[in-house]
């Protein structure tokens, strides 16, 4: 009997390790989604943001702590002004029911990157959002919105000057604006796109990257590719550069 719970127990701790603390998603191909469906470009994106609450619900269940979307980066301020204005509209919509998300499901929201680009009321609104979840114990929950890798290590590294002492890989993370964050386990990217566009430098230090071909749009709704994302997982070996055991100088034993 007590062999019993002793397997039950490893196998416990097995699938834990198959499963990602931390999933990256680069949300891409909302407007080749649209115009394969000859909508225009714009309702990809609105067709993106559907389904978001149910996504994060369904992956939080299954073990998943924390979630990361990437949004909208610092060089997507080059796109049209028309869109641009779209898609604050629809970030301001979708935070307003993320406030009420977080109460209900007790999850903390996160809004990293520069506000100073942002209309005040959507910059307000990522203030309160995440002031209003602070506490919140159920998992986090992060937009990167106006968000770059490379000026977030910048700002930290400007900032560790300005505290005068050396610092550590350890000390230098509290200076990012996502240092309170688990490291990324696993990075998917959609739209068959194959870069990973200066998102989260540093936390995708050792994260494994999942490429799909699917559009964003396609993937929010649909559980069977979630499925398939810890599935993809759970088949990596992790070993962090130490490698597997192995004879390798060929010595007879």
């Amino acid at each position: 009997m007590l062999n019993f719970f002793r397997k039950k127990k490893n196998q416990t701790v097995q699938e834990a390790a198959k499963l990602p603390q931390h999933i990256a998603f680069i949300c891409d191909g909302n407007r080749r989604w649209a115009e394969a469906r000859g909508l225009p470009p714009l309702m990809g994106h609105k067709a993106g943001i559907s389904n978001f609450e149910n996504l994060v619900d369904w992956f939080m269940a299954r073990g998943v702590s924390t979630i990361t979307f990437f949004i909208f980066s610092t060089e997507n301020w080059n796109r049209s002004k028309e869109e641009i204005d779209f898609l604050m509209d629809l970030f301001y919509t979708e935070l307003k029911k993320n406030l009420k998300h977080a109460v209900e499901k007790n999850l903390r929201y996160r809004v990293i990157g520069s506000r100073d680009r942002l209309p005040k009321k959507l910059a307000n609104l990522c203030d309160k959002l995440e002031e209003e979840s602070a506490e919140n114990t159920a998992g986090t929950v992060v937009f990167a919105l106006n968000y770059g890798g490379q000026d977030e290590i910048v700002a930290a590294v400007n900032e560790a000057i300005d505290a005068g002492k050396p610092v550590t890989k350890e000390t230098f993370e509290t200076f990012l604006d996502t240092g309170d964050l688990l490291p990324i386990d696993l990075m998917v990217r959609t739209s068959n796109e194959f870069r990973i566009s200066n998102f989260l430098l540093w936390k995708l230090a050792y994260a494994e990257l999942l490429f799909l071909p699917e559009h964003w749009p396609d993937l929010v709704k649909n559980e069977k590719l979630w499925q398939h994302v810890l599935d993809e997982f759970a088949k990596r070996n992790r070993r962090f550069g130490g490698g597997k055991k192995a004879n390798y100088l060929g010595n007879k034993k």
